[in-house]
């Protein structure tokens, strides 16, 4: 059995040892907004926001355990301290640390796009994820998606296009294939070196006043 590296980093949090939402505004020092990138792999996307956002506390979670490593490494050759390398699958630690409408942005970078057709209910993004994610969005909150697989990007748009609760922030396109300002991650660049096209989808949690009935 593959053993896993231990991770000293202060900025390392293992999903397992949160049993309930922690006091974020205690681990960071700071009732700053609070932001969730799921799937955040080695780091690189994670580390250029928490940098440029220093107003933001940045949560980078993965399940794979080498990748949190290499993002805690990042970090900390930088010298952030407004960034914290969670460990865990990502519904899971929703549910259990994440309070109602606290989270001020989320970011879902080229995660699994379990491409065939059988496979599609395991993906992150699917029809009942609006519902779920929704609780956990601050009224305004964006969130951002991108990915490489073409079936995937034009799938998320539509989702959240049939969505009441959600209003499309690059009206009156679906995606784009550039977002400026968006940092690429490892993924993305390499992906694009292929000569493939990534897809870019940003959408904005309504307001309860302005949300439409179910």
């Amino acid at each position: 059995m593959h053993q896993m590296i231990p991770i000293a980093s202060p900025l390392f949090l293992s999903g397992s040892h949160l049993e309930g939402p922690p006091s974020w505004q205690q681990l960071f020092g700071n009732d700053n907004p609070l932001v969730l990138e799921i799937g955040c792999g080695v780091g690189d996307f994670a580390v250029q926001m928490a940098e440029r956002n220093p107003q933001w506390n940045y949560l980078a979670l993965d399940f794979y355990n080498k990748g949190c490593l290499k993002t805690c490494n990042r970090a900390e050759r930088l010298g952030l301290n407004n960034i914290r390398v969670i460990r865990d699958e990502a519904r899971s630690f929703v549910q259990r640390c994440i309070a109602p409408a606290s989270l001020r942005a989320l970011f879902i970078n080229c995660p699994d796009p379990w491409p065939k057709r059988r496979q599609r209910k395991r993906r992150l993004v699917n029809d009942a994820f609006p519902d779920f994610i929704n609780a956990y969005l601050q009224p305004g909150a964006d969130f951002f998606f991108a990915t490489d697989f073409d079936d995937y990007g034009i799938d998320v748009a539509r989702i959240l296009a049939d969505h009441p609760q959600f209003e499309n922030m690059l009206t009156p396109d679906p995606w784009r294939h550039d977002l400026d300002g968006y940092p690429r991650s490892k993924y993305m660049r390499k992906f694009m070196a292929e000569g493939k096209q990534i897809y870019f989808v940003h959408y904005r949690a309504l307001p309860a006043e302005r949300k439409e009935p179910a």
